[in-house]
C-alpha cells in the first residue's frame, strides 16, 4: 500500500465531501463496528483540527481529531483515532498516531498530550510514550483509561 497523503484542517476549512467522509468513517468504526450507540457528533468538531489520511485514490483511510489545551482536557489532546477496516494491517494506526502527535505539536507547540484510550489499546499508546493516568472507567460501556504523553 502506498503512503497516505495527510492534511490537517480546522472545521471551517473542511469541504462537505471531507466532512461527510470523516463522519462516515467515525460512524463505521465507533458506532457500527464497536456496536456502540453513542452521540458521535458531540459539539466539539468545530473546536478541533481534523487530521485526514487519504489514499492515492482519494479515499479517507485514517482520521483523528486534535484539540488545543483546555478544550477536551487541560492538556492538548487527540481523539476519535480511527483507521478504516479496509486499510488495517498496513501499519496505518502507527502512521496515524505519529502524524497526530506531530500535527498536535506543530499546531500547539511541544506540550503534554492527553487521550482517553480504549483499554485494549494501552500497549499501542504506550509505545508512543503515553502513560496511564488513573483507573479504568467505562465510556459508552467500553473500558477506557486516561493516558498522558509528556
Amino acid at each position: 500500500m502506498s503512503p497516505l497523503t495527510w492534511t490537517t484542517k480546522p472545521f471551517s476549512a473542511l469541504t462537505l465531501p471531507e466532512l461527510y467522509a470523516l463522519l462516515q468513517l467515525r460512524s463505521e468504526v465507533f458506532v457500527v463496528e464497536q456496536t456502540c450507540a453513542f452521540q458521535d457528533i458531540d459539539g466539539q468538531d468545530q473546536a478541533a483540527y481534523h487530521l485526514l489520511g487519504h489514499t492515492e485514490s482519494g479515499e479517507l483511510a485514517a482520521y483523528a481529531r486534535l484539540f488545543a489545551a483546555g478544550i477536551s482536557y487541560p492538556e492538548a489532546s487527540i481523539g476519535r483515532v480511527a483507521v478504516s477496516p479496509r486499510y488495517r494491517r498496513y501499519g496505518l494506526g502507527r502512521a496515524l498516531l505519529r502524524e497526530a502527535i506531530g500535527a498536535t505539536e506543530s499546531l500547539f507547540g511541544p506540550q503534554p498530550i492527553q487521550i482517553g484510550a480504549q483499554l485494549y489499546l494501552k500497549d499501542f499508546y504506550e509505545s508512543f510514550g503515553f502513560r496511564q493516568q488513573g483507573e479504568m472507567y467505562l465510556e459508552d460501556d467500553i473500558e477506557h483509561i486516561h493516558m498522558l504523553r509528556d
